[in-house]
């Protein structure tokens, strides 16, 4: 008996299957707006004058970027609206604001005075930031395909968003203390050093938490809430110290979290990452 030839699935017809839901899918396209206006000043700056007004422009609409990404997933999760469309749509622009801009970024600044007579080398190693970000990208998207894949609590190694984020900051950091050399002086070296380490970060194995518990409905501590309204308070009454100190050292410190953390007791992780009782017994082998 002959066998009958081999159909291909036919395509949907309809986009009645295909959810979009709007208020999480506009604050992703509210982090692509920003990735592409960091790009947009990257190129635009004139770094040979010794003026960076350009530069950080620039590394505000990233660490805006990291802001709209904090809350496209939790508005999705607290209405119960996440779809596979938003996680390509965030994954998408994250490889611009995260991942293209950064990378950019380090190289108009840094690497093309590093390897003067050969700028290819320039471009190679900012390259490599790039496809680590979009590896670590593609495999969290597969890895949220997997069957209960999508209720991790934590990311499999430094997520590309707090490596834009540690970069962006550390970069306003360095200009901010050479401000009136009109340079970044050897501190540029160390930019480069911070992306290459980074890369290696993002397609590691090292887990970090992603706090996802964190929502209108987590709980606190007495002493956490107003820990937490004196911070709120500092960010408005002391923005400029709050964006070049706090900013990347609260980045570096949650780099450093994934290497201790193992290391540290189950309650003491509890606390840290306000996971509730319910939830960590669950955990609990």
């Amino acid at each position: 008996m002959e066998k009958p030839a081999f159909q291909p699935p036919a395509p949907e017809s309809s986009d009645a299957k295909l959810k979009i839901y709007f208020l999480p899918n506009l604050l992703t396209a509210g982090n692509l707006f920003c990735g592409f206006v960091a790009l947009t000043k990257i190129v635009e700056a004139d770094i040979s004058s010794g003026n960076f007004q350009q530069i950080k422009i620039a590394l505000g609409f990233i660490l805006l970027a990291c802001i709209f990404d904090l809350f496209d997933g939790r508005v999705a999760r607290m209405g119960g609206v996440e779809s596979p469309f938003g996680r390509e749509f965030d994954s998408l622009a994250d490889l611009i604001s995260f991942g293209a801009a950064p990378a950019f970024l380090v190289h108009r600044i840094v690497l093309r005075d590093v390897f003067v007579g050969h700028p290819e080398w320039g471009w190679f190693v900012a390259s490599i930031y790039l496809i680590c970000g979009a590896f670590r990208l593609a495999r969290f998207n597969c890895l949220a395909n997997l069957p209960g894949g999508g209720g991790s609590k934590d990311f499999l190694g430094f997520p590309i968003p707090s490596a834009a984020g540690l970069v962006s900051s550390l970069t306003l950091l360095i200009i901010q203390l050479n401000e009136k050399d009109k340079s970044l002086g050897g501190w540029k070296y160390v930019i480069a050093v911070v992306l290459i380490f980074l890369s290696a970060m993002m397609v590691s194995t090292v887990k970090y938490p992603s706090f996802k518990s964190l929502g209108l409905r987590s709980t606190s501590t007495f002493a956490k809430a107003i820990i937490g309204a004196l911070f709120v308070g500092s960010l408005l009454v002391l923005w400029d110290y709050v964006l070049f100190y706090v900013v990347p050292a609260f980045f570096t410190l949650y780099l450093l979290y994934g290497f201790i953390r193992p290391r540290i007791s189950r309650r003491m992780r509890r606390e840290i990452e306000e996971e509730d009782d319910d939830e960590a017994a669950e955990e609990a082998p």
